[in-house]
Formats: C-alpha cells, structure tokens, sequence
C-alpha cells in the first residue's frame, strides 16, 4: 500500500486517472480517501487523499493517512512555481530537500532566518533517480510521451503558507537569499516532510512540475492550462515510480495483518486422550521470549 496526497483537484484528478477499481474509504474524523489500483501494475494499491492547500492541513492530514493506511511510502504530487527561467513548464522537480521557509527572528533591521529542512528518503530518491535514464516513465503520461517529453530536476523545494507570484517581493528576495538552492516553490511540502519524520518509519518524497514562474504570470498561465499539464506530468512520474517500488507491505495488506509485523506462522494443533483421559482444545503460539514473574511466594 502506497499513500499519494495532493493540495488541489486537478491534482487529484491527474493522479486518480491511473486509478482503476476505486473505492472509497472514510477517516472516523471525516477525511474522505480514494483507494484503487494502479492501471499499470495489478495488485498495486494507492490510497489517494486531497488535503487544500496549506502546510497545516498537509501535516494533519498526512499523519492521519499514515495512521490509517500504515503505507509502505508517502508521496506528496502536485504543481509548483519555477525559480530558475531555465526550468520549462511541465518540467518535473523531486524535492531532494524541503525547506520550511517561515522560520525567523524579527529584528528591528529586518528577518534573520531560521530554516528548517528535511531531506528526502534515500531509498526512494536512488530509485527516482533511476527513471530518467530511459523512456519508459514517459509512457505513464497521457500522451505516452509521444509529443512532449518533461525535463527532471533533483533539487530542493521551499514551501510556505504564501503563494508567491513575483520575482521582486520580500518573500522572493528572501528565497533568493536564505534558500538559494531552492527552485521551485509551493505551499504543502513542508507540513508533509515534517509530519513523514516525526513518523519515524515510512519513506516519504514530494514530487512536483511546475506551472509558472512565480514571477507574476501565474492567473495568464493558470488560463492557459498549465495546471492540468503540470499536475499530470506529475502524476505519471509520481505512479511510475510506485510501480517500480517494492512494496514490502504488499503480502501482509492482503491478509489483512497490519505491516511492519512478521508473517505470523501455520498452526498445527493436535490433541490426543488415551482411555478415560479427556482433552480439551488448545490452540497457540508463543512468538518471541516468555519469562515467568516470580512473586518471591513459590514452593
């Protein structure tokens, strides 16, 4: 089982489109979750969820899908404002580092920052990183690739709760200042990097494609439908890479034993009476070390 998140709809709907046999599943707290297949790869189970924008309610949300689905990874997929002019639109970025960019003392002669930063999972950056190298993620987009084929960056995102649509804001000068490294930018991630490590345990990674600038032309690009390619260019890469993950939960979800647990082992009873003797039934099995407590009262 594999988690996907997004922040807006056609988000959502770009990552739903890979989606066959879906179900819907329903938090006791209301938050309602898309479960399927993906086309691509039977037996490859996504639990889909749409947060809104924000980083609050991406932490939030993210904890309670984790809870609730004990997945194998977490994927954060959506669009993204561009930094650098060299990045085109529908271009792909895997965050390799989520920068929280609110973080800072107000002084009198202005911000000094305090940023805070988590990296991306190892074991799935190395494996993302393996499906550029050929063409066979450019299958998973809705032209097959055939006209258009998206760039992909590995580099770190900043996310904040601020859209951010200039080149020369306060906002800007400070990412161009205290997260230079940073070149795309979006409001979500960071909320979902920070509740993925206070997780301890599951993998997480946000994947994004850019859908303008940040310099402005954002409303004219959003017309355009840069959003929609953006956010399906996204998904392909987002469910190509589930499908070349392992999914070391896979066999037990389908038993439905929670992950994270040992196989639990083939019991075989028997109980046999000799004569009058009478023998009820006794059924168990003890899984790691037992040890008596002793009351200090034994004979």
């Amino acid at each position: 089982m594999f988690v996907i998140l997004t922040a807006l709809n056609v988000e959502h709907q770009a990552v739903l489109e890979h989606l066959t046999d879906v179900t819907e599943r329903t938090h006791v707290a209301g938050t309602v979750f898309e479960e399927g297949t993906t086309t691509s790869r039977p037996h490859r189970r996504i639990a889909l969820g749409v947060t809104g924008p924000g980083t609050t309610t991406a932490a939030a949300l993210t904890e309670r899908a984790r809870s609730m689905f004990s997945p194998t990874a977490m994927l954060f997929v959506g669009v993204a404002g561009g930094l650098r002019d060299w990045l085109e639109i529908g271009d792909v970025v895997v965050a390799t580092k989520t920068y929280s960019h609110h973080g800072a003392r107000s002084e009198d002669d202005g911000d000094l920052a305090r940023p805070r930063a988590w990296d991306v999972s190892h074991a799935l950056e190395q494996r993302a990183r393996r499906l550029p190298r050929g063409d066979a993620w450019y299958s998973y987009l809705p032209d097959r690739g055939e006209h258009v084929r998206p760039g992909v960056h590995f580099d770190p995102i900043a996310a904040g709760d601020v859209l951010l649509n200039s080149r020369t804001s306060p906002l800007a000068r400070s990412l161009h200042s205290n997260y230079n490294d940073a070149i795309a930018v979006e409001m979500e991630s960071s909320g979902f990097a920070h509740a993925g490590h206070l997780s301890g345990n599951v993998p997480t990674m946000t994947i994004r494609a850019i859908s303008d600038h940040a310099d402005g032309t954002k409303s004219a690009s959003d017309r355009a439908g840069t959003q929609l390619l953006a956010a399906r260019n996204a998904a392909a890469f987002a469910i190509a890479l589930v499908s070349a993950l392992d999914d070391v939960g896979g066999a037990e979800a389908e038993r439905d034993v929670p992950t994270g647990f040992p196989p639990l082992p083939t019991i075989h009873n028997t109980n046999t009476a000799h004569d009058n003797a009478r023998v009820g039934q006794q059924v168990g099995v003890q899984l790691g070390h037992f040890r008596p407590k002793w009351t200090g009262n034994e004979r």
